[in-house]
């Protein structure tokens, strides 16, 4: 009878064993392949990397800004969201809402006049810190583009062989690196890789694109939003510390308009000269007449038919 026992709990010793070596997948003695364990380490990892990205704005915003603002928050599953900052709080408030956010990365939206939006992209708390003018903004809603791709995947970085140039765009692009990338093994981020961001110098602004990779032929359709940066600074501190580069090409929006306006007022001066010119013109050949040559009626010549009174009897007509 105790032999009978014995079998009978090794029997349910590899009754036990059987459901876990199910769950752990196949083992490699067996030589079979299967996907779960490439599924496992894809799916399954250390959250090691814990970048949180503050993405806010302070009130005033316009509602084009605001819905680029939510753009970027659907993009990045990594960003965190606030209410909006007061502007009398200053900038250097920013990075003490970071650390009660338990964020080490910000982008903050600075409206100015409700028709121009500033961007700031720091470092917390120790720097740098970047700030831009943002233009061509166009949402997701607006552009209505073909590409569509999962929520919280994982994007690859594309940056154009110019950031590779100077200092200041080598800065700014490892600055985009850390916080445009999402973490490995974020919990809200999926374990794909479907779209692309892009960006590309020219015209001395940097140019952002979102596209998504299409699976069958392995080509880029657009999905939005894009904009442009125009680069004005980058400071050494987190909103503070030295300028490390000034951008010599930069033009405020002010001065824009107000260039536009110039420009406005010099065609209205030369069309009031030309019509002064016109009218002192008149006025000089108003009292001088044109001089005829009399020899001028020798080729002129009527036709019968337009001849009247005693030019009619001039003409020979046959009968």
């Amino acid at each position: 009878m105790a032999k009978r026992k014995g079998e009978q709990n090794d029997s349910k010793k590899a009754k036990k064993i059987k459901p876990s070596e199910e769950q752990g997948g196949v083992l490699p003695s067996e030589g079979k392949t299967s996907t779960a364990p490439v599924e496992e380490l894809i799916t399954k990892g250390k959250w090691k990397n814990k970048t949180r990205v503050l993405i806010f704005s302070s009130r005033g915003i316009s509602y084009r800004g605001r819905h680029l603002m939510n753009d970027l928050r659907t993009l990045m599953p990594h960003a965190k969201p606030d209410v909006k900052m007061e502007k009398r709080d200053g900038l250097f408030a920013i990075n003490e809402i970071c650390e009660m956010k338990n964020c080490n990365k910000v982008i903050y939206f600075e409206p100015k006049k409700k028709k121009d939006l500033y961007m700031w992209v720091s470092n917390i708390p120790h720097g740098p810190s970047a700030k831009f003018l943002v233009e061509n903004v166009h949402t997701m809603d607006e552009l209505k583009l073909t590409g569509n791709c999962l929520r919280g995947s994982r994007p690859i970085l594309s940056f154009d062989s110019s950031f590779d140039e100077a200092a200041h765009y080598s800065l700014l692009k490892e600055l985009f690196v850390q916080i445009f990338s999402t973490p490995q093994y974020h919990p809200k981020s999926q374990p794909f890789v479907d779209r692309v961001y892009n960006f590309s110098i020219g015209d001395n602004r940097i140019w952002f694109r979102n596209y998504q990779i299409i699976e069958e032929s392995g080509a880029l359709a657009e999905i939005g939003p894009r904009f442009t940066l125009n680069l004005i600074k980058v400071f050494g501190g987190s909103f503070v510390g030295p300028t490390l580069y000034e951008n010599p090409h930069y033009m405020s929006p002010n001065e824009q308009r107000r260039e536009a306006r110039r420009e406005a007022s010099y065609k209205y001066k030369d069309r009031v000269e030309a019509k002064q010119f016109l009218e002192k013109r008149r006025e000089e050949t108003k009292d001088k007449s044109y001089r005829m040559d009399p020899t001028d009626e020798v080729f002129y010549t009527i036709k019968p038919e337009d001849a009247k009174g005693a030019a009619k009897a001039t003409f020979f007509r046959k009968k």
